[in-house]
Formats: C-alpha cells, structure tokens, sequence
C-alpha cells in the first residue's frame, strides 16, 4: 500500500512520518509539502499514485481536494490534526503520527 505523507514545507512533520512507516511491512510511505518550495512538492503523480493520504491540517486536505482531481476517494485521505509546532523526529510528534496512524493502516490491512 503506497501512503503519502502531507504538510507544507515537507521539512519537519510529514518527513518524520516517512520515517516512521517507510520500513512498515506492506507500506511504501513517502512524504511531499503543498509549498512549491518545499524539497519533496506535491505533485499530481504523488497524489494519484497514493493508495491513502495523510495530511496534518485541513488546509493541506482542501488544496488536494481542490488542485488534483487525480486521488484516493476523500475517505482516504485522512486529515491528522497535527500542528506546525514540532521539531523533526520530536518524540512528542513521533508518539502523535504512531497514535493516529496505526490504527488506520490495522484498519485498512484488515480490508483486505
């Protein structure tokens, strides 16, 4: 299952969920930012090749939902409620995307 990992920049909160998940059994997980200068854009080919997304606010929801018409049904992509306010890999936002992801990937691995 291909997971794609949302904020703006890319440089803080979605790298460190890529982290997290990239070595998950039956998880490919990367990580992109809404901002054009971010180092990892969002691209249509991201969005339309993720079987899921992750997003940390629902801003980065709305401009997938508005700009690519292109990726997963909106039941898919899943809006986190993570704010700006952490340090890449901060044990605080590592124990936040664990909580809020993991039973989201149980929940979609048991579907199948």
């Amino acid at each position: 299952m291909r997971i794609l990992f949302v904020c703006t920049a890319n440089k803080l909160r979605s790298p460190t969920a890529e982290d997290i998940f990239r070595d998950w059994p039956g998880v490919d997980a990367i990580s992109a930012g809404t901002d054009t200068s971010a180092p990892r854009p969002l691209t249509k080919e991201l969005v339309a090749s993720a079987d899921m997304i992750f997003v940390m606010e629902t801003h980065h929801r709305d401009r997938i939902r508005s700009k690519f018409k292109q990726r997963p049904p909106d039941s898919r992509i899943i809006t986190l409620h993570i704010p700006d306010e952490y340090e890449r890999g901060n044990p605080e936002l590592v124990a936040l995307l664990k909580e809020k992801v993991c039973p989201r990937l149980a929940q979609s691995a048991s579907r199948k």
